[in-house]
């Protein structure tokens, strides 16, 4: 993992002590590496094309120009578009498939400042409108749709929204749009991000969306803490997704999953499925980990492990409501480190939030085989609080070696959940308390249904010892 000198070196030794130790209870998920070797075989400068690095110049002609002289080769293995040092500021502009963007370590990638820099374009159809106002949205800084074998990279080089007057402007309800975000591609499939640092995003700073086959590694995402609605990584009505060895602190969630919003989710009915997260650092005043709350094409089959997550409200959250329709179902977390965290687990059933009048309240997520792992936490103010919808609890949540180091009395608030625990500290509310093993196994995702007694016995033998920190 390359080393993040904002994390702080404490931070950083008692991280890769912690994974380190941990390794061998991993469970063993495999993403596809880039190692940043590979090479296209024809190459440009953006200073070719007019473009300077001093700041000041916009430079959105250069990148659009160069870009299109480069689609001339996507047919011929591709080709690769290299910002050196400098600090280069553009407006939007869209890549094309077969390229590869490199930035040196020295280069800043410069997001305008002028709205009008930032084109108008319609909303997704899973929203029915932009995220933040009726109608359409502003594009992303970097924005690619309908692409193939698009890798986004360098040298640890930077992209800089400069998003504090798209944060002011929101604040001031002088928006006239829904901000953009830093990167986002859609409709998109073996799409790289990796290597880079991410700063200042308008709004969400990275954005697959219906796509397939995304792999994001080796970044560093920040934005002040008050930034509004800076999360980091958010996989949207998308599969096949991995995120690995990243440093996240921003103003919102660190990563946010979602498939859509209400009735327009529930019609496009595109499903975020698949999605790996691997070895995270994160701080925020909002989630470590987020599933929704625009759930409503569904999301499932989520494996996270190796987290470690500080100075931030929420550990593990589930956000949800009628009228979302949809499902969470499938979720794995597990060997998770949370320090000076408010509320370690919060499932909210009620969280409201419609893009319009027109949602059904009717439509009701449902919400499934959630587990949790060897999870510890120091300094957390409440264990869990886990509150389903009435009459659609949220069912088969499994709790299984969990330490947390709560200040709260009563540390745990249920409602309208279902589940089992065992080897958890502080003791879990009643709605919880029934044994996982030998009974529950198959209803706690990835937990082993099969073991012979004997494996059983070990396992509670070595309970007490794992328990510890």
């Amino acid at each position: 993992m390359r080393s993040h000198p904002v994390l702080g070196y404490g931070l950083l030794v008692l991280f890769v002590f912690w994974v380190t130790a941990n390794r061998a209870s991993s469970s063993s998920l495999h993403c596809k590496r880039y190692g940043g070797d590979e090479t296209r075989p024809h190459s440009v400068t953006i200073t070719e094309f007019g473009a300077v690095g001093d700041g000041t110049t916009l430079n959105t002609k250069a990148f659009q120009n160069a870009i299109f002289y480069l689609n001339s080769f996507a047919d011929k293995g591709g080709a690769e578009l290299f910002v050196p040092a400098g600090r280069w500021l553009t407006g939007s502009f869209n890549l094309i498939s077969h390229l590869t963007l490199w930035l040196h370590k020295d280069a800043v990638v410069l997001g305008s400042t002028d709205p009008a820099d930032w084109p108008i374009i319609d909303p997704l159809p899973s929203y029915g409108r932009g995220r933040e106002l009726p109608g359409n949205r502003h594009k992303s800084l970097i924005f690619g749709s309908n692409l193939t074998d698009v890798v986004i990279t360098g040298e640890n080089g930077t992209i800089d929204g400069q998003g504090s007057g798209w944060w002011q402007r929101f604040r001031n309800k002088t928006l006239d749009y829904t901000r953009p975000h830093l990167i986002e591609l859609m409709n998109s499939n073996e799409v790289v991000i990796s290597n880079l640092t991410l700063l200042n995003s308008p709004f969400w700073t990275v954005h697959p969306v219906y796509s397939s086959h995304v792999t994001i590694q080796n970044l560093t995402i920040r934005a002040p803490p008050n930034s509004p609605n800076t999360d980091g990584i958010d996989p949207d009505s998308s599969d096949h997704v991995c995120i690995e060895d990243c440093y996240i602190s921003t103003g919102d969630d660190v990563i946010a999953i979602k498939s859509g919003w209400d009735e327009y989710g529930i019609c496009y009915g595109r499903p975020s499925t698949k999605i790996t997260i691997r070895r995270l650092v994160g701080e925020t005043r909002s989630s470590g980990i987020a599933i929704g709350s625009e759930m409503s094409g569904g999301v499932s089959d989520v494996h996270a492990e190796d987290l470690f997550f500080y100075n931030t409200n929420n550990g593990i959250r589930i956000k949800s409501s009628p009228g979302r329709g949809g499902y969470v179902r499938n979720v794995y977390v597990s060997n998770v480190s949370l320090l000076n965290v408010t509320t370690a687990f919060r499932f909210t059933g009620l969280y409201g939030e419609h893009p319009d009048d027109h949602y059904d309240p009717n439509a009701l997520p449902k919400i499934e085989r959630i587990t949790f792992k060897d999870i510890r936490g120091k300094s957390i103010t409440v264990a869990g609080l886990m509150q389903g919808i009435e009459g659609d609890a949220f069912g088969d949540i499994c709790l299984y070696n969990v330490n947390l180091q709560v200040s709260a009395s009563p540390p745990w608030n249920c409602s309208n959940v279902k589940g089992y625990s065992d080897f958890v500290s502080p003791q879990p509310c009643e709605l919880l308390e029934q044994c996982v093993f030998p009974d529950h196994c198959s209803e706690c995702y990835h937990l082993s249904s099969d073991d012979d007694d004997e494996q059983r016995n070990q396992k509670r033998r070595k309970g007490a010892r794992l328990l510890s920190w």
